[in-house]
């Protein structure tokens, strides 16, 4: 119960930011010609960049497919896609997309994963996508700097360094036993200092944990070309995505813009918000790309491109995500009910 209020005030805060920001970004705005905009735009390019989107959470469930097998767990890339749409919806309503990873690996342990295993497969999959974040985003602003203001430089520094903090720690994880073995040490001399309850219990229970997660790391440690595929699979994913923004030109019949020009600014733009706290970084995203992209689509179109590529990239596919764990969850508790009638029977 304490979780469902959590994600539900979670929820209300999302949904409170998405209508704080279009209420900034569409109050001086004519929506009857914002509409006109909206109503001409090419849908084929719009098909494109929903097509994008699905082979972004395709790549990142082969990732998570292909480690979880190398640990001995069978699994299908079907499988993994569903994993994939319920951690971005929980990771789209909570603050630093906190809630994501955690309700991934309570689904794969409702299919009998090992937490062990599923953990690992997560954190190499965050391994990857953060390499290929920070390493897009600062080659990026080396070439297209002169479309960012000092106010964006800032947060863009601030989100490299949370992410290059975020990368540091998973690579301690998976490549260096001595190293987060003290992690865990620090992190119960704090909570002895916090003198939190049930604390040998909590101790053991993280001691278990790290012994787990090492001997199945150690294993991905010898078979190196596993991380090796999961990067090249994480620059496709970080590829695709990017280039919504670019479909969303085509859509408005903007000509003449170059897509390695659109995925180098998206890729700004993404790293610029990674390092904001609020729930999908609803208002900063949308802020950060009229700020990057407002050259390229001009002041009639760029709050409509606003509301197209945040639609695609975003909002439908939260919507999406939603259902399936709507499904997913009555589907549980369903097979529940039929356990208990069984037993009773």
């Amino acid at each position: 119960m304490k979780k469902t209020k959590k994600y539900l005030r979670n929820f209300i805060l999302f949904a409170f930011l998405i209508w704080l920001t279009f209420h900034i970004l569409l109050k001086d705005q004519n929506m009857e010609e914002l509409f006109e905009i909206l109503k001409d735009v090419k849908l084929p390019f719009v098909f494109i960049g929903v097509l994008c989107m699905a082979v972004y959470f395709l790549c990142e469930s082969v990732n998570m497919k292909r480690t979880l097998t190398a640990l001995g767990e069978k699994v299908n890339v079907a499988r993994c896609y569903k994993y994939t749409l319920i951690g971005f919806f929980y990771s789209s309503i909570t603050p630093a997309a906190s809630g994501g990873q955690p309700m991934q690996i309570y689904y794969m342990h409702r299919d009998k994963i090992k937490v062990a295993s599923s953990t690992l497969a997560l954190v190499i999959n965050l391994w990857s996508f953060q390499i290929v974040t920070i390493g897009m985003a600062l080659v990026s602003v080396i070439f297209y700097h002169n479309y960012i203001d000092i106010g964006l430089i800032i947060l863009f520094c601030i989100g490299i360094f949370l992410n290059l903090m975020a990368l540091t720690l998973l690579i301690i994880g998976i490549f260096s036993k001595q190293l987060s073995t003290k992690l865990v040490d620090f992190a119960k001399k704090i909570m002895r200092k916090l003198k939190i309850k049930n604390l040998e219990k909590k101790e053991q229970s993280i001691t278990e944990a790290l012994e787990k997660y090492n001997g199945s790391a150690k294993y991905i440690r010898k078979n190196k070309k596993i991380l090796l595929k999961q990067f090249i699979t994480a620059i496709i994913q970080q590829v695709v995505y990017y280039s919504v923004p670019f479909y969303v030109c085509m859509a408005f019949g903007i000509e003449g813009v170059s897509i390695i020009k659109v995925i180098a600014l998206q890729s700004i733009v993404y790293a610029t918000v990674s390092g904001i706290p609020s729930p999908g970084a609803v208002g900063v995203s949308e802020g950060a790309f009229v700020s990057i992209f407002k050259t390229i689509f001009g002041a009639e179109l760029i709050n409509g491109a606003v509301l197209l590529n945040r639609g695609i990239s975003f909002y439908l596919m939260v919507f999406i995500c939603a259902i399936v764990v709507l499904y997913n969850t009555f589907k549980s508790k369903k097979d529940v009910i039929k356990k208990v009638r069984k037993k009773c029977d």
